[in-house]
């Protein structure tokens, strides 16, 4: 893709998606995402009720009367997008490929953040930190994150999450709000650097799939690829013993999957490449709010 088409791209995605944050997602962002954390603001005179876990310690010994510390919700959010840039995300039999709807929900997402006057950051990991962006504020940083997803090359066609979430989890001080975007086609586990990772952080997981990930069309003979390993073979489609096989593996990994996600505490919604990923989105915001 050369300049001039990514230009192009970037502005087709910057339009589509800062009219879905402004117009679909800017108030069911807001409600799912604001008031998860609360900053100091002042002290004050204990009254009768207040929680005695919030009596400043140090305060009380100075006037010899207790004080308790008063917090307000945070008015503003650091959102950083974990994007998988590995092979397997390249890859689309429907309208669009895995990283193509990756990049339109993460666009989303930057504009939805900056409507709230938030931060956004970006991590693309393959089986290891690609490249990291810093969070920062307005729309020239989020043309720059779009037009980095749009051309991206990975070093390796691998994924490793535990590898991304684990980098959060060090380089982020402050919490955050994390979006992890994959099709979660990894072998190795991640579950624990998940589970610690939300504990510091409020991530939420967006798997995106592609349908004959979860059913085979029945077409004879068929060569498939592993965008990762490089792996070629040829399969029968036409056996319906072979077809059954492949739902039923996708169905037990997806089984696998919700047990991760449910066991770390983290949200998480499925999106299939030629499903509409706004009612998708919508659904999780509601569920979060």
């Amino acid at each position: 893709m050369d300049t001039t088409d990514i230009l192009k791209k970037v502005r087709q995605i910057e339009i589509k998606t800062r009219g879905l944050s402004q117009n679909i997602f800017a108030g069911q962002y807001h409600t799912a995402f604001k008031g998860r954390g609360m900053a100091f603001s002042e002290v004050r005179e204990y009254q009768y009720g207040d929680d005695v876990r919030d009596i400043d310690w140090n305060v009380t010994a100075r006037f010899h009367h207790p004080y308790v510390k008063v917090f307000e919700e945070e008015r503003e959010l650091t959102v950083m997008l974990l994007v998988d840039v590995s092979g397997s995300l390249n890859f689309g039999t429907m309208v669009q490929t895995k990283r193509d709807m990756a990049t339109e929900i993460a666009a989303t997402l930057a504009f939805s953040a900056i409507q709230n006057n938030d931060k956004i950051g970006v991590v693309f990991f393959s089986d290891k930190v690609e490249k990291y962006i810093p969070p920062k504020k307005g729309r020239k940083h989020i043309l720059y994150i779009i037009r980095e997803m749009l051309n991206f090359k990975p070093e390796s066609n691998r994924t490793n999450v535990a590898q991304a979430v684990e980098f959060l989890t060090r380089v982020m001080k402050r919490r955050c709000t994390a979006f992890l975007l994959s099709d979660f086609f990894v072998r190795e586990s991640f579950e624990d650097p998940l589970t610690i990772c939300n504990r510091k952080h409020d991530v939420v997981a967006i798997q995106i799939y592609d349908r004959r990930a979860k059913e085979l069309p029945d077409v004879g003979l068929m060569k498939v690829y592993d965008a990762e390993t490089g792996h070629e073979m040829i399969i029968d489609t036409s056996s319906r013993k072979l077809r059954r096989a492949h739902t039923a593996y996708w169905l037990r990994r997806q089984d696998e999957l919700r047990q991760v996600f449910s066991k770390s505490r983290v949200d998480y919604v499925s999106i299939a490449t030629h499903e509409d990923y706004v009612k998708k989105m919508l659904l999780l915001f509601q569920m979060r709010a």
